[in-house]
């Protein structure tokens, strides 16, 4: 299967929907299995991501960067309620994010909001394509 090469004509082209594509930030709903319940996701801008690595490597936090997270990017329902926070006991605000959701639930969460926000494996070297 021959692919065709990007050119500067198809970006100049392609101009107006990376524009539009890049305005709004995307949701996604995610079905949890544990709480046999959907939530809504939003993508996390790079910022966002970048801190959540920082914290994963930081010794000094006492969350996880996956915790940190989903607790930004989860958008229904809203994880920043202080009612919520009282309710469940957090001393930190993110503490919500592991009293309500298991482990694993935690990293497919953040795993989601990754792919959402486009990184993951976009790429696929030319001889691994099919013919």
């Amino acid at each position: 299967m021959t692919k065709k090469k990007l050119t500067l004509k198809d970006l100049i082209d392609q101009k107006e929907q990376l524009i539009r594509d890049l305005k709004g930030k995307k949701t996604q709903e995610l079905y949890i299995e544990q709480l046999d319940s959907t939530i809504t996701i939003e993508e996390p801008d790079v910022a966002l991501v970048s801190e959540s690595i920082e914290l994963a490597q930081d010794e000094n936090y006492e969350g996880n960067g996956d915790e940190y997270l989903v607790y930004n990017i989860v958008k229904d329902p809203d994880l920043k309620d202080r009612e919520l926070h009282k309710i469940y006991g957090c001393v930190e605000p993110t503490d919500i994010v592991k009293k309500i959701f298991d482990p694993g639930t935690v990293q497919g969460i953040a795993q989601s909001g990754m792919e959402l926000a486009g990184f993951g494996s976009k790429v696929t070297p030319v001889d691994k394509l099919k013919n």
